[in-house]
């Protein structure tokens, strides 16, 4: 229920979806349970986070004991032994065993580590000029004034007089987002622009080069062109510059693979930030994965170490992260050599077939976007729904500020009765939703500038 003031308003100040939010009584696995009796697939896992679905009894109970336990425990004060252990366990789970491992709440903190720790490598390093971060401009990397003003997500960029003078540098190769591209589609060449966009900063200048190995929900699942990462990091390596794969969305399995980066061999990145399938929707929880010989070099100048908030590196975080990665290890997510979620993919692809009312369907794994013609949206997610569905929006990725679209992201161990379930819903509802956007006899569909 919500609560309303006086006035008949409600007081909680919180972003909105286009429709209104369903009042609800519990979740379970891939479900949600309404007041009135029905269920909805949670078909975008929350906000592409709740990857081990509700109420999982592995983590409920590691929570459930910890939280008798101990919930607090300052790591500058007391032994972090459970922390230690997920440090350990979340290297090994993205295969970088010798890596180094910082926690903080968010991603957006993670990313903010991530950039810190790469200035402080570089100047630990004799590099006391480079400080600049470049970053595509189509992508988000965080919900702080800072990252927001770096990141290329155009409906939420901050106002001109509020981006301390910085902005993404260089266009991504996705369709229509790398302005010039000389091909008929992006390809492996498209990382020049990363190159020119250094030498245009000033190579000594820059830090790092911040990227998402797939875009999030800013563009709906765009996938680079085969080794266009991997050409990144060879560029960047030429100019010592560092590489930042910002895999809060993608990381821990979301695109098949342990990171999204795992589909390009030779592509690893310098540092790697984790969130959204660390925590899984149970308590907030980032990490930020750096290379070794990074820290050592920051450790070996004397320089001190980003701080990582109040509520980083808790002892009920340890327990609940050690916990959902045993599940995701268990359901084969962080399996390297085996690609997940083919079937996904094809559920999507197979519903949309042949329908107008789809322009693109784009992404890997369990990350997929399905961009809608104009001014669809709002009766996309009123119709799925209706149909027992909820899926989460992505608006606003064309330079014009138009685009629409839905992601679909299931939970990573959804069973073949719930994408069975996913595939039948989603095919009435986008039939539905052309039915719905068809112009009836007489009338014609309104033009697109």
């Amino acid at each position: 229920m919500t609560v309303k003031s006086a006035a008949g308003t409600s007081q909680l100040l919180a972003a909105r979806l286009q429709i209104p939010p369903i009042p609800y009584t519990h979740a379970a696995g891939c479900w949600i349970y309404a007041d009135d009796g029905r269920r909805y697939l949670d078909a975008s896992s929350g906000i592409v986070n709740v990857n081990i679905g509700h109420a999982h009894p592995t983590v409920v109970e590691a929570l459930r004991d910890q939280a008798g336990i101990c919930t607090y425990a300052s790591p500058g004060s007391l032994v972090a032994d459970q922390m230690e252990q997920l440090a350990a366990a979340t290297a090994r789970a993205v295969h970088r065993p010798d890596d180094r491992v910082m926690f903080t709440p968010t991603g957006t903190h993670a990313v903010e580590a991530a950039i810190t720790l790469a200035r402080l490598a570089q100047r630990a390093r004799g590099e006391a000029g480079r400080h600049k971060v470049l970053t595509a401009s189509l992508g988000y990397h965080g919900n702080s004034a800072f990252v927001l003003a770096l990141s290329g997500h155009r409906s939420r960029r901050p106002h001109a007089d509020d981006t301390f003078g910085i902005g993404p540098a260089f266009d991504p190769p996705y369709p229509g987002q790398h302005l010039g591209c000389p091909y008929p589609a992006c390809r492996i060449e498209c990382a020049q622009a990363v190159r020119e966009a250094i030498i245009n900063a000033g190579p000594e200048s820059v830090a790092a080069v911040l990227v998402e190995p797939v875009n999030g929900t800013t563009g709906g699942g765009y996938v680079p062109p085969a080794g266009y990462l991997r050409a990144v990091r060879e560029i960047c390596d030429e100019y010592d510059v560092l590489v930042i794969h910002d895999e809060v969305l993608t990381g821990l399995g979301r695109t098949g693979l342990p990171l999204a980066s795992h589909h390009t061999p030779d592509a690893q990145a310098h540092i790697v930030t984790l969130a959204k399938g660390l925590g899984a929707g149970f308590v907030p929880l980032a990490a930020t994965v750096v290379a070794p010989d990074l820290v050592e070099d920051i450790q070996s100048s004397g320089r001190w170490l980003p701080l990582m908030g109040t509520m980083s590196a808790t002892p009920l975080q340890a327990r609940v992260g050690l916990a959902v990665l045993s599940v995701l290890d268990d359901i084969g997510a962080l399996d390297r050599d085996q690609v997940r979620g083919a079937v996904v993919g094809r559920v999507v692809a197979e519903v949309t077939r042949g329908l107008p009312v789809v322009t693109d369907v784009r992404g890997l794994g369990y990350f997929h976007g399905i961009e809608l013609a104009p001014g669809t949206v709002a009766d996309a997610l009123r119709i799925t729904r209706s149909n027992g569905l909820l899926l989460y929006p992505f608006v606003g990725f064309h330079r014009d500020g138009s685009g629409e679209g839905l992601l679909v992201a299931p939970p990573l161990n959804a069973t073949d009765a719930d994408l069975n379930f996913l595939g039948h819903a989603l095919r009435t509802s986008l039939h539905g939703l052309g039915e719905r956007s068809r112009p009836r006899s007489g009338e014609h569909p309104t033009a697109v500038n």
